[in-house]
Protein backbone atom coordinates (compact mmCIF):
# COMPACT_ATOMS: atom_id res chain seq x y z
CA UNK A 1 0.00 0.00 0.00
CA UNK A 2 2.75 2.38 1.33
CA UNK A 3 4.80 1.68 -2.35
CA UNK A 4 1.44 2.02 -4.46
CA UNK A 5 0.91 5.61 -2.88
CA UNK A 6 4.24 6.79 -3.55
CA UNK A 7 4.38 5.68 -7.13
CA UNK A 8 1.24 7.53 -7.34
CA UNK A 9 2.50 10.88 -6.11
CA UNK A 10 5.77 10.28 -8.28
CA UNK A 11 3.24 10.33 -11.21
CA UNK A 12 1.02 12.79 -10.14
CA UNK A 13 4.65 15.15 -9.96
CA UNK A 14 5.33 14.00 -13.67
CA UNK A 15 2.08 14.44 -14.91
CA UNK A 16 2.32 18.20 -13.09
CA UNK A 17 6.43 19.08 -14.99
CA UNK A 18 8.09 18.37 -12.18
CA UNK A 19 11.07 16.49 -13.32
CA UNK A 20 13.51 16.20 -10.74
CA UNK A 21 13.15 16.32 -6.69
CA UNK A 22 15.57 17.21 -4.36
CA UNK A 23 16.26 15.21 -1.04
CA UNK A 24 18.05 16.71 2.38
CA UNK A 25 20.37 14.64 3.70
CA UNK A 26 19.12 12.98 6.87
CA UNK A 27 20.57 14.92 9.78
CA UNK A 28 21.71 12.44 12.49
CA UNK A 29 21.05 13.87 16.04
CA UNK A 30 23.10 13.05 19.02
CA UNK A 31 20.48 11.97 21.72
CA UNK A 32 22.96 12.04 24.34
CA UNK A 33 24.41 15.60 24.11
CA UNK A 34 20.81 16.89 23.25
CA UNK A 35 19.98 15.66 26.72
CA UNK A 36 22.96 16.87 28.11
CA UNK A 37 22.23 20.12 26.45
CA UNK A 38 18.51 20.59 27.48
CA UNK A 39 20.15 19.42 31.22
CA UNK A 40 22.25 22.09 30.90
CA UNK A 41 19.14 24.96 29.73
CA UNK A 42 17.00 23.59 32.84
CA UNK A 43 19.40 22.65 36.11
CA UNK A 44 19.09 26.17 37.14
CA UNK A 45 15.01 26.12 36.80
CA UNK A 46 12.97 28.35 39.31
CA UNK A 47 9.68 27.46 37.93
CA UNK A 48 7.98 26.38 41.49
CA UNK A 49 8.90 26.15 45.47
CA UNK A 50 10.82 22.65 45.14
CA UNK A 51 14.25 24.43 43.87
CA UNK A 52 14.29 26.74 47.34
CA UNK A 53 15.92 23.73 49.05
CA UNK A 54 16.93 21.37 46.62
CA UNK A 55 20.83 20.15 46.33
CA UNK A 56 20.57 19.29 42.89
CA UNK A 57 18.67 19.30 39.87
CA UNK A 58 18.07 15.43 39.09
CA UNK A 59 17.02 15.63 35.74
CA UNK A 60 17.61 11.68 34.32
CA UNK A 61 20.28 8.94 33.73
CA UNK A 62 20.41 6.12 30.93
CA UNK A 63 20.78 5.61 27.50
CA UNK A 64 19.66 7.75 25.18
CA UNK A 65 18.62 5.70 22.83
CA UNK A 66 16.89 3.23 25.07
CA UNK A 67 14.16 0.93 23.85
CA UNK A 68 12.61 1.61 27.48
CA UNK A 69 12.13 4.44 29.52
CA UNK A 70 11.36 4.39 33.10
CA UNK A 71 9.57 6.59 34.83
CA UNK A 72 9.04 7.39 39.28
CA UNK A 73 7.88 9.95 41.10
CA UNK A 74 11.04 12.52 41.91
CA UNK A 75 13.97 12.34 43.69
CA UNK A 76 15.07 11.32 47.06
CA UNK A 77 17.74 12.74 49.27
CA UNK A 78 20.49 10.40 47.49
CA UNK A 79 19.44 11.44 44.30
CA UNK A 80 19.27 15.19 45.90
CA UNK A 81 22.56 14.88 47.03
CA UNK A 82 24.49 13.54 43.67
CA UNK A 83 22.04 15.17 40.83
CA UNK A 84 21.39 11.62 39.91
CA UNK A 85 17.76 9.49 39.90
CA UNK A 86 17.19 6.06 41.55
CA UNK A 87 20.71 5.98 43.44
CA UNK A 88 19.62 5.35 47.25
CA UNK A 89 18.13 2.12 48.32
CA UNK A 90 14.99 2.22 45.57
CA UNK A 91 17.49 2.69 43.16
CA UNK A 92 19.55 -0.17 44.21
CA UNK A 93 16.43 -2.43 44.15
CA UNK A 94 15.61 -1.16 40.54
CA UNK A 95 19.03 -2.31 39.39
CA UNK A 96 18.06 -5.91 40.92
CA UNK A 97 14.61 -5.76 39.67
CA UNK A 98 16.66 -5.03 35.57
CA UNK A 99 18.93 -7.08 36.52
CA UNK A 100 15.93 -9.80 37.02
CA UNK A 101 14.63 -9.51 33.74
CA UNK A 102 18.24 -9.29 31.92
CA UNK A 103 18.71 -5.73 31.80
CA UNK A 104 20.54 -3.50 33.35
CA UNK A 105 20.75 0.44 33.98
CA UNK A 106 22.70 0.83 30.93
CA UNK A 107 20.33 -0.23 28.76
CA UNK A 108 17.19 2.20 29.97
CA UNK A 109 16.56 5.61 30.53
CA UNK A 110 15.13 6.55 33.80
CA UNK A 111 13.33 10.05 34.65
CA UNK A 112 11.08 11.42 37.40
CA UNK A 113 7.91 13.01 37.19
CA UNK A 114 9.75 16.42 39.44
CA UNK A 115 13.42 16.94 39.16
CA UNK A 116 13.57 18.24 42.37
CA UNK A 117 13.03 16.37 45.62
CA UNK A 118 9.54 17.39 47.82
CA UNK A 119 10.77 18.25 51.26
CA UNK A 120 10.31 15.23 53.61
CA UNK A 121 9.48 12.99 50.04
CA UNK A 122 5.76 14.09 50.09
CA UNK A 123 4.33 14.11 47.18
CA UNK A 124 4.45 16.34 43.99
CA UNK A 125 1.99 19.13 44.55
CA UNK A 126 -0.05 19.80 41.34
CA UNK A 127 1.79 22.97 40.18
CA UNK A 128 5.28 21.49 41.02
CA UNK A 129 4.40 18.20 38.41
CA UNK A 130 3.27 21.00 35.89
CA UNK A 131 5.96 23.19 36.54
CA UNK A 132 8.69 19.98 35.78
CA UNK A 133 6.08 17.61 32.97
CA UNK A 134 7.30 19.99 29.68
CA UNK A 135 10.86 18.37 30.49
CA UNK A 136 9.43 15.01 30.59
CA UNK A 137 7.94 15.43 27.58
CA UNK A 138 10.97 16.72 26.10
CA UNK A 139 13.08 13.75 27.29
CA UNK A 140 10.06 11.24 25.99
CA UNK A 141 10.28 13.04 22.62
CA UNK A 142 14.11 12.76 22.15
CA UNK A 143 14.35 9.07 23.57
CA UNK A 144 11.34 7.91 21.65
CA UNK A 145 11.50 4.92 23.72
CA UNK A 146 9.07 1.96 22.37
CA UNK A 147 7.86 1.15 26.09
CA UNK A 148 7.57 2.85 28.93
CA UNK A 149 6.99 1.42 32.75
CA UNK A 150 5.64 3.81 35.01
CA UNK A 151 6.37 3.00 39.12
CA UNK A 152 4.04 4.29 41.05
CA UNK A 153 0.37 5.63 41.18
CA UNK A 154 1.84 9.60 41.01
CA UNK A 155 3.34 8.68 37.66
CA UNK A 156 0.52 6.63 36.28
CA UNK A 157 -1.97 9.09 37.34
CA UNK A 158 0.01 11.97 36.02
CA UNK A 159 0.72 10.75 32.92
CA UNK A 160 -2.57 8.62 31.81
CA UNK A 161 -4.96 10.93 33.87
CA UNK A 162 -6.83 8.27 35.10
CA UNK A 163 -7.44 8.40 38.82
CA UNK A 164 -7.54 4.96 40.22
CA UNK A 165 -5.52 2.15 42.21
CA UNK A 166 -2.33 1.05 41.50
CA UNK A 167 -3.67 -2.48 41.44
CA UNK A 168 -6.59 -1.25 38.54
CA UNK A 169 -3.18 0.38 36.81
CA UNK A 170 -1.85 -2.89 36.85
CA UNK A 171 -4.25 -5.11 34.95
CA UNK A 172 -3.67 -3.78 31.68
CA UNK A 173 -1.20 -1.79 29.34
CA UNK A 174 -1.35 1.85 28.26
CA UNK A 175 -1.05 3.44 25.07
CA UNK A 176 0.79 6.23 26.23
CA UNK A 177 1.81 8.77 23.16
CA UNK A 178 1.69 5.95 20.97
CA UNK A 179 4.20 4.05 23.30
CA UNK A 180 2.90 0.72 24.88
CA UNK A 181 3.00 1.26 28.79
CA UNK A 182 2.86 -0.64 31.99
CA UNK A 183 2.60 0.30 35.26
CA UNK A 184 3.80 -1.27 38.52
CA UNK A 185 5.18 -0.23 42.05
CA UNK A 186 7.68 2.18 42.90
CA UNK A 187 10.90 0.45 44.55
CA UNK A 188 10.28 2.24 47.59
CA UNK A 189 6.74 0.56 47.92
CA UNK A 190 8.51 -2.60 47.69
CA UNK A 191 10.54 -1.99 50.45
CA UNK A 192 8.14 -0.91 52.37
CA UNK A 193 6.09 -4.04 51.88
CA UNK A 194 8.53 -6.90 50.29
CA UNK A 195 5.10 -9.08 50.14
CA UNK A 196 4.46 -6.35 46.60
CA UNK A 197 7.51 -8.41 45.29
CA UNK A 198 5.85 -11.03 43.65
CA UNK A 199 3.13 -9.45 42.53
CA UNK A 200 6.16 -6.93 41.02
CA UNK A 201 7.81 -9.85 39.14
CA UNK A 202 4.63 -10.62 37.50
CA UNK A 203 4.97 -7.31 35.95
CA UNK A 204 8.07 -7.57 35.12
CA UNK A 205 7.89 -10.79 33.20
CA UNK A 206 5.03 -9.06 31.26
CA UNK A 207 7.31 -6.55 30.41
CA UNK A 208 10.66 -8.97 29.73
CA UNK A 209 8.33 -10.61 27.28
CA UNK A 210 7.47 -7.69 24.80
CA UNK A 211 11.10 -6.19 25.38
CA UNK A 212 12.65 -9.26 24.04
CA UNK A 213 10.54 -10.36 21.52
Amino acid sequence: MYNKAVKQYLEYLKISGIQDIFIKPTIQIDKTELLKGLEEKYKNCTNCILHEKRTNFCYGNGNADAKLMIIGEGPGADEDKLGKVFVGRSGQLLTKMLSAIKLSREDVYIANIVKCRPPENRNPLPEEKSACLPYLDEQISVIQPELILMLGKVAAVTLLEIDQTLKAFREKTYNFRGIKTYVSYHPSALLRNPSWKKLAWIDLQKLQKDYFQ
